[in-house]
């Protein structure tokens, strides 16, 4: 596979929660840190995405906000 997104975290799935169309993957990339990527439950079904097997989060954003209290 070759992609143009260079934000890519492999990790390992530790959940998935399928909804009415629409699933929660949750991503764990080690450090304690996990990534939660909602994506449509055709997606997880093509890509037979199940609880323990390895997975990338692939990041492509167009802009980053930042805030402050």
């Amino acid at each position: 596979m070759r992609i143009s997104a260079r934000n890519m975290l492999k990790g390992k799935i530790v959940e998935v929660v399928r909804g009415a169309t629409t699933a929660h993957v949750r991503i764990d990339i080690g450090g304690g840190n996990i990534i939660t990527a909602s994506i449509t439950n055709e997606a997880v079904d093509e890509l037979k995405l199940t609880k323990g097997e390895t997975a990338y989060a692939v990041i492509k954003a167009s802009d980053v906000m930042v805030a402050r209290d």
